[in-house]
């Protein structure tokens, strides 16, 4: 099966032919390599260009295993080079070549080279080409499946997809697959022997046990705020573990370089201003998640929320999580209290307040969701996302309601 990824496909086209090193980076098997090598060079020959100008490097093949010398790599590209047309060169697992940066410099300074890299995420992260190479590297984002893409794969209609989609995620290699136990099974295994061991070889963690702990308390807490204290005050609690703050808040950045995680910053909508202090942690992947746990955590609310997120950075926004200050009586008293925005997302000039919430069928429920948004006195658009929502309206307060289904089918929801 074929599942076209469009959206990073034309990333990649824009990025054609820019004095640049182009990074393809995300988590581990999301498709990242079938982007490059497969849809990226059907795009190029479609345009014309002649196969040998087309230069792949696997260096994960073991016939290949030779280049991974930088010299050899560096001089069996320009033995393919024989003449002053473009060539691209794709190359897979280039953090396999000791020094690598001298390799991807060199090609830099050829005017008929355009080139193109994936890496490992322990071992190879968009960051270290970013410092590397400041203003000269363009990245391109890949995630897992958005459900738009999906439900594409699958040729079914939306409402027979969602449920799927919200036990067992978007990792695109699930589609060989056909019996639970089988899906459960690769993204356990994924999880634990390739992103988990990935993690321990970059940074050489001795007590592969407390990483393990501090990925459960990630996991079990997603849609909770929390503080690194309190993260660590929970690993105690739960697991009886004599682990530092100084620790967790290491091994958490380990898991976000990873594209595991990524964490959200709380934001003061009034104040307008950051409050570090307190943050939420998201999944890649619900899928992931929830076979971690068995199962057993299945919250629809908190799974619905995650993937809210995953969706609204796979359109370009920045996500934070904001809080509205207010004041009120009690007991002959001013009392400040917050309220919980579920994200602001901001991309460009734009900025959409969301809230997540499965269902909105209570007035306890309708009136606690849309509490923060009477509060919030801009111009800019107040949403609610609900799971049994169907087409977008407007409430007396001019609020939208957006049914979940709706919301990640179209991309032009916001």
């Amino acid at each position: 099966m074929i599942i076209r990824r469009d959206d990073y496909l034309s990333a990649l086209i824009e990025s054609k032919h820019t004095r640049s090193i182009k990074v393809v980076s995300g988590i581990r098997r999301c498709g990242k390599s079938f982007l490059l090598f497969e849809l990226f060079t059907e795009h190029l020959m479609n345009e014309g260009v002649d196969s040998d100008h087309i230069l792949r490097y696997e260096l994960d093949l073991l016939e290949n295993s030779a280049l991974r010398d930088k010299n050899a790599l560096y001089q069996d590209i320009l033995s393919k080079i024989k003449d002053e047309e473009m060539y691209y060169v794709l190359i897979d697992e280039i953090q396999l070549v000791e020094d690598f940066f001298e390799v991807l410099n060199s090609l830099l300074h050829r005017r008929n080279l355009d080139t193109y890299v994936t890496g490992s995420n322990s071992k190879f992260l968009s960051k270290d080409i970013v410092t590397e190479f400041k203003g000269r590297s363009t990245e391109i984002r890949v995630r897992p499946l958005s459900f738009r893409e999906f439900v594409q794969a699958k040729n079914l209609d939306p409402r027979d997809c969602i449920d799927e989609y919200m036990d067992y995620g978007g990792m695109p290699e699930l589609f060989q697959f056909v019996s639970d136990k089988q899906k459960t099974d690769y993204l356990s295994n994924l999880l634990e022997k390739v992103y988990l061991t990935d993690i321990v070889e970059r940074h050489h963690i001795r007590n592969v046990r407390e990483l393990g702990d501090l990925t459960d308390v990630l996991i079990s807490s997603i849609g909770s705020a929390g503080s690194i204290k309190k993260i660590t005050d929970t690993m105690h609690t739960r697991n009886r573990v004599k682990i530092t703050d100084k620790t967790v808040k290491k091994y958490v950045g380990y898991l976000c370089d990873a594209y595991l995680f990524e964490e959200a910053r709380r934001y003061d909508i009034k104040g307008r201003k950051h409050i570090d202090a307190e943050k939420k942690y998201y999944i890649s992947d619900v899928g992931l998640k929830n076979t971690r746990e068995h199962f057993r955590q299945n919250e629809s609310s908190h799974i619905m929320e995650n993937i809210i997120y995953n969706e609204l950075r796979c359109r370009g926004y920045d996500v934070d999580v904001g809080t509205v200050y207010t004041t009120k009586k009690e007991d002959g008293k001013r009392k400040r209290i917050g309220c919980e925005v579920d994200f602001v997302a901001n991309r460009g000039n734009d900025r959409v307040y969301i809230q997540s919430t499965y269902r909105m069928d209570e007035d306890k429920v309708r009136q606690r969701e849309k509490r923060p948004y009477l509060s919030v006195k801009d111009s800019f658009r107040k949403v609610i996302i609900t799971m049994d929502g169907r087409h977008s309206r407007f409430d007396e307060d001019g609020v939208e309601h957006i049914g979940l289904i709706d919301f990640l089918m179209d991309p032009h929801s916001l």
